[in-house]
């Protein structure tokens, strides 16, 4: 089985979309929903697609890793709720999970954006190259693993953000495997913030990070 866990916060508008492409593939799924307290109707519209819903304190590292100790799937997919698999994801997911090799590796969607403009595409070419050379996918491209092999890595930590970047650190460049198959992300934020400024602040909460300052720090200029 594939357990899929979407980490969710006032997530009403984005979610419904993504649970429908998700329920519509041929896959033996459970899709755990770990809500951080939505005040919206987040919780409610996952029950009602067929989710199991579980509580968790905000944070989404801590909610992605109780959705995790909640499933019961031999393999996991950790997707944003904002995020929609594209076409084909599931037999490229199932291609993944039937080789053993793959064991001890994790999978990532290629980046999209639901925005048409050209800023977009660029932006898609960036975050190919940032992949490709420094084997950093971020949450917004899901992430797929073994529970063995999660296990074996301890799991995501429970910091409110960069908690993509500390897994992947820990997965390794090498073990990291592109699927041939898109993840489509609400380009909401970028569209809000500026396709200049939001990658900018990105990369500088990135580069704090790496330098080791305060997540609390880090979280101020990332919102």
């Amino acid at each position: 089985m594939l357990s899929i866990v979407i980490p969710t916060l006032d997530a009403a508008v984005g979610l419904p979309a993504t649970l429908a492409t998700l329920g519509a593939a041929e896959l033996h799924t459970e899709i755990v929903v770990a809500d951080g307290g939505s005040a919206d109707a987040t919780a409610d519209l996952a029950a009602a697609s067929g989710a199991r819903v579980i509580p968790s304190p905000p944070g989404r590292g801590g909610q992605l890793a109780a959705g995790a100790e909640a499933s019961v799937g031999a393999w996991l997919l950790f997707l944003h709720a904002d995020t929609r698999p594209g076409p084909g994801w599931s037999t490229v997911v199932q291609r993944f999970m039937a080789e053993p090799d793959n064991i001890y590796r994790a999978a990532y969607f290629q980046f999209a954006l639901d925005d048409p403009a050209p800023a977009a595409r660029r932006l898609q070419r960036v975050v190919d190259w940032r992949c490709r050379t420094l084997g950093l996918p971020y949450g917004d491209q899901g992430l797929l693993i073994s529970r063995t092999f999660y296990d074996h890595l301890g799991g995501f930590r429970p910091i409110p953000l960069m908690e993509d970047v500390d897994m992947v650190r820990r997965i390794g460049k090498r073990r990291l495997v592109p699927l041939a198959a898109q993840a489509v992300t609400s380009a909401e934020r970028y569209r809000r913030d500026g396709y200049l400024l939001r990658p900018a602040l990105n990369l500088l909460c990135l580069g704090l990070y790496l330098l080791g300052a305060p997540l609390s720090m880090i979280q101020g200029i990332y919102k």
